[in-house]
């Protein structure tokens, strides 16, 4: 017994860890820990993780290599999680451990692909959330995903969710999850816009939302002159700005009424594009001071098209204003930027500008902001490992 206890305490484990799984003291050194240990220790486990391990699942002390064991992590090897994630997988979650492979780990499997994750996400999504390998279909991961179909997602727009963010399937459907779709619907969100709201920004479905709403409604209303309604339509266009500091929104608010704007017209700038009060300052004031010195047009002209700022001043909009100032086109900021590259250049084979096409082309293309945010999860998912993936927000 004293060897027992002595070894479990080098493994960094304490009394009360003892008092709380008793059984561990009934294993055989050389015969169970040692082994396991070993084992762990081989694919990759941690030394230093051991104790959280332990604690979190002690009965590994007394599993069985060949039953228990390297099954789970041939498995997890068979659902592409990279051979460096998997005991980073085992450290995160190690009841895995005592799971079997014909129970809840196949069937959550089965029902994500059945809704449209992609087989080749799985291991992804195992490595970033393993916990869903726990969640029984019909008590969790179903209801949570016919929920967010009923507020306007498709069924596969919630399988791109999950395949880049699964921990969402971590928020709780009734203690998070519909308290925060009402809060959205209290604070001047649109029902129709819910499902944009979630698509740009899943978190929202599992922060302590009621209060940071109250706390940024009264911020926008006493800084931004933003009304109750318009709030709204700044969650809608930018649902991140829930998260925004004061700090940020207020050094925003100050770079442009020091442009010259008055705080009515930036209140109306940012209820267009809220984007404006998470941007580079940097960006912000180059692309200011070219339109000044530069562009030669009315600082209204701003007003009505704020996403002037989101654009790159290198990439877009000096070339654009120097081929358009050549061909001595007049034109509004809608029309001069919010288009694709290829649009543009067909654009400058007109010999006029029509009028219809610049009405209809004065309005913010919010979706490309979106795209922008979908590309660069892309991208971190193709990283070497996925595990301790981070989560770009577009908050500065």
């Amino acid at each position: 017994m004293r060897e027992r206890v002595e070894f479990l305490r080098s493994l960094g484990l304490g009394p009360d860890d003892l008092a709380a799984y008793p059984l561990a003291l009934g294993c055989s050194v050389r015969k169970n820990m040692v082994p396991v240990l070993d084992y762990l220790g081989k694919i990759g486990v941690r030394r230093d993780e051991l104790p959280h391990l332990l604690r979190r699942y002690p009965q590994v002390l007394h599993a069985s290599i060949v039953v228990d064991l390297a099954p789970v992590v041939k498995y997890l090897q068979g659902m592409d999680v990279k051979p460096g994630d998997v005991p980073r997988v085992l450290e995160r979650y190690p009841e895995l451990l005592g799971f079997k492979l014909e129970g809840t780990m196949s069937t959550s499997v089965a029902y994500l692909v059945g809704i449209g994750v992609a087989r080749r996400q799985i291991g992804g999504v195992i490595t970033r959330f393993p916990e869903v390998l726990g969640m029984r279909v019909g008590k969790i991961i179903k209801p949570f995903v016919e929920h967010l179909q009923g507020i306007g997602l498709q069924r596969l727009a919630v399988a791109r969710m999950i395949e880049k963010k699964p921990y969402v399937l971590g928020f709780g459907l009734e203690e998070r999850v519909k308290p925060n779709i009402e809060a959205l619907l209290e604070f001047g969100v649109r029902k129709e816009a819910l499902a944009s709201i979630v698509i740009q920004y899943p978190d929202v479905l599992g922060v302590e939302l009621r209060e940071k709403l109250v706390e940024q409604q009264s911020l926008f209303e006493s800084s931004i002159l933003v009304s109750g309604d318009d709030f709204g339509r700044v969650v809608e266009r930018m649902p991140q700005a829930i998260s925004l500091g004061r700090a940020a929104v207020l050094k925003h608010v100050n770079f442009l009424t020091g442009c010259g704007f008055l705080l009515s017209q930036v209140s109306k700038m940012v209820v267009g594009c809220p984007q404006l009060l998470a941007l580079n300052m940097d960006i912000m004031k180059m692309n200011f001071e070219y339109f000044k010195n530069e562009m030669e047009r009315d600082l209204e002209e701003l007003v009505e098209f704020p996403a002037f700022f989101t654009y790159g001043l290198e990439s877009t909009i000096r070339y654009r204003h120097e081929i358009v100032a050549k061909k001595g086109f007049t034109c509004s900021l809608a029309w001069l930027l919010n288009c694709s590259d290829a649009k543009f250049d067909e654009r400058m084979k007109y010999d006029t500008i029509g009028v219809e096409e610049m009405e209809d082309d004065n309005s913010f293309d919010k979706d490309r902001f979106v795209e922008q945010v979908q590309d660069e999860d892309d991208e971190d998912m193709e990283e070497d490992s996925d595990y301790d993936e981070t989560d770009d927000e577009f908050i500065e």
